[in-house]
């Protein structure tokens, strides 16, 4: 898939631009605090609806707007869709496709896909497992989008839960009988999620092995991913071996009942959940370690790509390619992992690449620019001239 048309309006800084995009690899240069990385969020935002900069909307709406719009015209394979969010913070957003709204937002997932490499991505392997676990939900809602349902409802119930719990932990009585119902909806919906992160962790395992090897050239320590859970049974951290068999919904779902039941206790002194997927990790391996607090900082920058390589190549399983967006990575990179970076960029069907200086993105890439600047973007060279068929 690419996107051959982009217009954003009241996007962060930009009152309005509009662009036609061609195929292949596009590169937006400019001198920081230009917009260029404003214009691959929005496009990461038709993804994933959200951003990978800030946690809430409010930032993306231009100062003195009332609201922000992405549009993009989008072709996969032989089809075309016009896909338009509207932005609107303390309000819901609202989204269509083909002109016609969707009755939830989170509809438009799995749509457009793509793939993001950015400095922020070594928070993967250094950060927290916030960080881990929001990498793991968003892929699993790009390659099944209903998940996004379940995860939005394992919060739903989370939130009422702990809520309840706070009560409960002043006043030991109807509250707590009340917990039961509540323990029956968290767990068959985190049974759901368990399984399905558990099913990813696995399909990604032997990409991930795969991506750094490449990366990191020979005699590099083995990569691999493993799962850390609240609920015994769904891991302990530990690698996930090639072919291993995995926990059906149904055995993760009991587990994490039998469990809930097991800290009913320690829960109401502390007034909140302690056991489900959302305080749960993806552990990343190297070597026989996990790789958070002993990978050096080249490892983890190594790590760090290898994680979205694999990725890429996981969508790519599924039949279509994703877009690949590259936020002013290729500077902070060394010529090997430019060069593994830059093979993956060259075959993809679609990379988007920022940059805030031209040489330092690989010269086979560079075929098509955007130059940004002056609140300006102006595509050069081999590019769609922009306004011919754009969305409206």
């Amino acid at each position: 898939m690419y996107l051959r048309h982009l217009q954003v309006g009241s996007f962060r800084s930009w009152e309005r631009v509009d662009l036609g995009l061609p195929p292949g690899p596009t590169v937006f240069v400019g001198r920081n605090g230009e917009g260029k990385t404003n214009l691959v969020e929005a496009v990461g935002y038709l993804a994933t609806m959200s951003s990978h900069r800030v946690s809430g909307d409010a930032p993306l709406v231009r100062h003195g707007a009332a609201q922000a719009v992405v549009r993009a015209a989008l072709r996969r394979g032989d089809r075309e869709l016009l896909v338009e969010v509207e932005i609107n913070p303390g309000r819901a957003n609202r989204v269509r496709v083909n002109r016609g709204p969707l009755p939830r937002p989170r509809e438009l997932l799995g749509l457009v896909r793509t793939v993001l490499f950015a400095p922020e991505d070594l928070a993967l392997v250094r950060g927290d497992p916030t960080e881990r676990r929001r990498f793991l939900d968003e892929l699993l809602a790009t390659r099944t989008p209903r998940l996004a349902g379940v995860r939005s409802d394992y919060e739903r119930v989370l939130k009422q839960r702990n809520a309840l719990l706070k009560t409960a932990r002043l006043a030991r009585g109807k509250a707590v009988e009340t917990l039961d119902v509540w323990d029956g909806h968290l767990t068959d919906l985190g049974g759901q999620l368990l399984a399905a992160r558990l099913r990813l962790v696995a399909d990604l395992a032997p990409y991930v092995g795969e991506s750094y090897a490449g990366v990191a050239g020979d005699g590099a320590a083995v990569a691999g991913l493993g799962y850390s859970s609240t609920v015994p049974l769904a891991g302990d951290g530990a690698a996930l071996v090639a072919g291993a068999e995995l926990p059906t919904v149904a055995e993760l779902t009991e587990a994490m009942r039998a469990r809930v039941a097991e800290r009913r206790g320690d829960e109401l002194d502390r007034g909140m959940t302690l056991v489900g997927p959302h305080r749960d990790d993806l552990v990343i391996h190297l070597g026989p370690a996990p790789a958070k607090g002993f990978a050096s900082h080249g490892e983890s920058w190594s790590l760090a790509l290898a994680l979205k390589l694999a990725t890429f190549a996981l969508l790519r399983t599924d039949g279509e390619d994703p877009i690949l967006v590259l936020d002013d990575v290729f500077a902070t990179l060394d010529t090997e992992r430019r060069a593994a970076l830059a093979a993956v960029a060259r075959s993809a069907e679609q990379t988007l690449i920022t940059a805030a200086v031209i040489d330092d993105v690989p010269a086979e890439l560079r075929s098509t620019r955007v130059e940004v600047g002056n609140g300006m973007a102006l595509v050069v060279k081999d590019a769609v001239p922009a306004g011919n068929g754009e969305p409206s």
